[in-house]
């Protein structure tokens, strides 16, 4: 008996009907994309790079000392030469006194005040958040608005690692 073997079919995809859905894909999440703005956007001026970088001519108004310890824990919390202490109740302390100095929560009258934050090498950086979180304002009575206090903030040129 004789077998008749037959040719295989031919495996050809169809593309056409692929690129279209991709761009009808495509279309759609353009059309569907909304923009948000940056979370936690602060008004943050950093130090020109470099060790030498001139300073400003402007003084700032107010100045923040972050000191950590040995294990970059926050070991005192200054608001000029004024010592606030230490943990959660400090970072309080200061969002009032800062509140005192701007005198007020009118943020046309803030723009031009500035806070320069000065933290130690090896301090942890969630205290330096929340020194800016303390400085910038605080939340409404709702929970949902922010209070601004001030808008510009900047930090004291970086020292050298003393490990180094």
């Amino acid at each position: 008996m004789k077998i008749k073997q037959q040719e295989p079919a031919s495996l050809q995809q169809q593309t056409t009907p692929m690129i279209d859905v991709t761009f009808q894909l495509l279309t759609f999440f353009m059309f569907t994309l909304r923009i948000v703005g940056p979370e936690g956007d602060f008004n943050i001026n950093m130090p020109p790079p470099g060790a030498g970088a001139a300073k400003s001519e402007i003084l700032p108004d107010i100045k923040v000392r972050l000191i950590a310890d040995l294990n970059g824990n926050l070991a005192s919390l200054k608001l000029g030469d004024r010592q606030l202490g230490t943990g959660l109740g400090a970072f309080q302390l200061l969002n009032s006194e800062i509140l005192k100095l701007v005198g007020g929560t009118n943020t046309a009258q803030n723009n031009d005040i500035e806070v320069e934050i000065d933290a130690d090498y090896n301090l942890h950086f969630d205290n330096v958040v929340k020194a800016i979180g303390a400085c910038t304002g605080r939340l409404g009575p709702d929970g949902k608005t922010i209070i601004r206090y001030v808008e510009k903030i900047k930090f004291a040129p970086p020292k050298t690692n003393p490990d180094a």
